[in-house]
């Protein structure tokens, strides 16, 4: 769901390693990590192997998005070859659009099957949960009315990339909801929505010109920017305020203090176009930075761990 990475023109396996956008997939390994982080000293805490499970569902998820993103504005022509951003398999004519879809549903079965063997384990509650994560990455772009187009993606990368999954990934380990999880799921559903948030202001103008209307295009150009550096700082004070009420140590998110600063000055200064491809992988490398040093905090201030 999120785009990242200049343009390249590779062949065989590295095109559609291309294609899968690796740069992306922290969006799926923060959640997990943190979630499963949230467990460590939960006294409900049973099977961590279904932490692994969590985080395959989590990756084939990402890159089905990703292909069915590449699929369903390629075959729209939303997704040219001159737009700036990643290498587009349809857009630039290097891939069918049959086998991108193709991609796209196998990269979502392999989520199904995952999660399908969790559903078996736990409970058909799992079953729903996962049908509409699979809807919610389909109907990203692709349907007849695709949410992304009417301004609504960064509100379901938040709930499908922080909460769903964050609090998913406790779940699974502990079988119960843990506020700890709930809390931590909203820095990580923010990271995730800020770097749709400077994707989209990276793609603003081409968007508006093909009616791709995203919540860039509504806010415009200056307001989007102060958005971006807005989640930046309520996800660090949210980060901050966790350590504060229940002394496990999420502040180590601050960590990617650094990267934050990097951010903003770039978009401060006006940055545009293919300038904003740097910030879009500083923003990426902020939120795996911050987000796994955050899990690696929390995991690590259980009493057991820290305390004399």
């Amino acid at each position: 769901m999120i785009l990242v990475g200049p343009p390249s023109r590779p062949n065989g396996l590295a095109l559609w390693w291309a294609g899968a956008r690796p740069r992306t997939l922290g969006a799926a390994l923060v959640p997990v990590a943190v979630g499963t982080a949230t467990a460590v000293g939960n006294s409900n805490a049973m099977q961590w192997w279904r932490a692994a499970l969590a985080l395959l569902v989590a990756l084939a998820l990402q890159v089905g998005v990703n292909f069915a993103n590449d699929y369903a504005d390629g075959v729209r022509g939303t997704d040219g070859a001159e737009r700036t951003g990643p290498l587009r398999l349809v857009g630039s004519g290097l891939v069918s659009p049959v086998l991108v879809k193709r991609a796209a549903l196998a990269s979502f079965a392999v989520a199904g099957v995952a999660g399908l063997v969790l559903a078996v384990d736990m409970g058909p509650e799992l079953l729903l949960l996962g049908a509409l994560c699979l809807v919610a990455g389909w109907t990203y772009t692709g349907g007849p009315k695709p949410y992304g187009y009417h301004g609504l993606g960064e509100l379901f990368v938040f709930l499908f990339f922080g909460l769903v999954a964050t609090v998913g990934s406790n779940y699974v380990i502990t079988e119960s909801l843990d506020p700890l999880a709930v809390a931590a799921s909203i820095v990580v559903g923010i990271w995730a929505t800020a770097l749709l948030v400077v994707n989209n202001l990276r793609d603003l103008d081409g968007d508006a010109a093909v009616g791709k209307i995203t919540l860039a295009v509504r806010l415009g150009d200056a307001r989007t920017r102060r958005m971006f550096i807005a989640l930046q700082v309520i996800a660090m004070l949210v980060a901050v305020s966790i350590t504060l009420v229940t002394s496990r140590l999420a502040i180590f998110a601050l960590l990617g203090l650094p990267l934050i600063v990097q951010t903003i000055r770039s978009l401060h200064r006006g940055a545009k176009g293919a300038e904003l491809i740097a910030v879009l992988v500083t923003t990426a490398q902020l939120q795996l930075v911050s987000g796994l040093a955050m899990a690696g905090g929390i995991a690590l201030s259980v009493e057991p761990f820290w305390s004399p």
